[in-house]
């Protein structure tokens, strides 16, 4: 009886006891973490582009180059006359300076790039908010105000706790609704029913 009662406290999704895998970690565990592993972008330090985010190339001496381009799911951006260029994992100058590389002798002889976003990734809510989806990031974004974006918690929502899972993460941890816990783009969150 014992052991089949550690069992289902073990799938219970809210809770993590010693000695249970699989389940995803508290909010105590996460302290000292921040939250499982860090966001892939979007954190204090400049930002990193990722599969989703869109750019625009402003490339002078060059209108047919100008224009607006979306990071893909390779983390590549196809620009005419330059080719597939690798975005993911760059930051904006980063970008411009791998641009000008490839760009120089061939497109021109001495390229000037400018390289900002547009558009950031989404993020993703599900469960008990009233407008599951996808959603735009903006930066500064909190988990309250990734709830509210999706209309709030329904009444079967657990109200405290929210199941959070880092873009290119496999792990997800529980998180406070409340409080200061940022949402980065591709983040997914999931809102729990409460057990009554």
């Amino acid at each position: 009886m014992a052991q089949l009662r550690l069992i289902l406290l073990c799938v219970w999704p809210t809770f993590v006891l010693a000695g249970c895998t699989g389940g995803p970690a508290t909010y105590q565990d996460t302290q000292a973490s921040s939250y499982g592993p860090p966001p892939t972008r979007g954190t204090a330090g400049p930002y990193v582009l990722g599969p989703g985010d869109k750019v625009r190339l402003k490339i002078y001496g060059d209108a047919d180059v100008n224009g607006d381009y979306e990071v893909n799911s390779a983390g590549f951006v196809s620009i005419p006359l330059v080719g597939q260029v690798k975005a993911a994992g760059l930051t904006t100058p980063q970008l411009e300076n791998a641009l000008m590389a490839r760009m120089r002798g061939k497109v021109a002889n001495d390229p000037k790039v400018n390289v900002e976003i547009t558009t950031y990734a989404p993020f993703y809510v599900h469960g008990e908010v009233k407008k599951a989806g996808i959603y735009p990031f903006q930066p500064g974004l909190t988990v309250a105000d990734a709830i509210a974006t999706a209309g709030g918690l329904t009444y079967r929502a657990n109200e405290d706790k929210v199941l959070l899972r880092r873009a290119g993460s496999n792990e997800t941890v529980i998180v406070p609704v409340e409080g200061s816990v940022r949402v980065y783009p591709g983040d997914n969150l999931r809102v729990a029913e409460r057990y009554f």
